[in-house]
């Protein structure tokens, strides 16, 4: 039976990959245009959300947000999913109407086209580079005016699919007390096991999506990091234990 469905996954899978070279092809002129001032970035946001609803619902997916708390327009946050699928990116930008600049890998920045916009608009960072983590604290702070808000994967990179949630970094925690912004943690329960870095893995379905209470950074110093970095590795460690789907999914990826 898995025999039979290889040649589908392989083709559901290759969709994917032809969809984002069609739409971006399509887009660049208009891309190209709002990606010259960063004051054009409110109106590049409203056109990246449509992109990604594009990809996530060509795909066969479904979304079905929880939100404990809304954001507020022309306020910053920081939002912290939990990483686990190519498709993370495009639920975060869809979960938001209020923009938000991306702190990613200089890596992707190869991509041919796709590159070419990712780094005028993505805060770059060389994470074996101390230099360039710490100029990652200026581009945010010219970034973060208007509402504009930052996301950041807090693990740092896709964990294997036999972990819950990888330890986190500092980086988004630092840049929350630095800019006094509160934490928005997100937990995504089924983009791993719907569409995971497996290839010949998942299927269309409906992506859950938590957004928890924010958690405030004002009056907190570079001395409350840890403990803040625990706060919310706990609440979202705690939320996707709880999930029967999420735990089955990882559970299995260990035997």
């Amino acid at each position: 039976m898995k025999i039979i469905k290889i040649p589908f996954l392989l083709i559901w899978r290759s969709w994917f990959y032809i969809m984002i070279f069609i739409t971006i092809v399509i887009m660049s002129p208009v891309l190209f245009i709002l990606t010259l001032k960063e004051d054009y970035y409110p109106k590049l946001w409203k056109l990246v959300r449509l992109w990604s609803k594009i990809l996530i619902y060509g795909m066969g997916f479904r979304l079905n947000f929880k939100f404990e708390q809304q954001v507020e327009p022309n306020k910053s946050y920081m939002f912290c999913p939990n990483h686990g699928s190519l498709m993370d990116a495009f639920v975060l930008i869809v979960s938001s109407i209020n923009p938000i600049v991306f702190v990613g890998k200089k890596e992707l920045a190869k991509i041919p086209i796709f590159g070419f916009f990712y780094k005028k608009v993505v805060i770059m960072v060389d994470r074996s580079s101390p230099e360039s983590r710490k100029k990652v604290y200026e581009k945010a702070k010219k970034r973060l005016k208007n509402g504009t808000s930052i996301g950041i994967f807090p693990e740092g990179l896709v964990p294997t699919e036999d972990v819950v949630l990888a330890p986190f970094k500092n980086g988004a925690f630092s840049l929350a007390i630095e800019h006094q912004i509160p934490i928005v943690p997100q937990m995504y329960y089924d983009c791993k096991r719907l569409f995971s870095w497996k290839f010949l893995k998942g299927g269309p379905g409906l992506f859950r999506v938590t957004q928890c209470n924010f958690i405030n950074t004002k009056g907190l110093k570079h001395s409350d990091l840890d403990n803040l970095k625990e706060k919310v590795f706990s609440i979202m460690q705690n939320n996707l234990l709880a999930d029967k789907n999420y735990m089955k999914d990882t559970n299995s990826a260990k035997k």
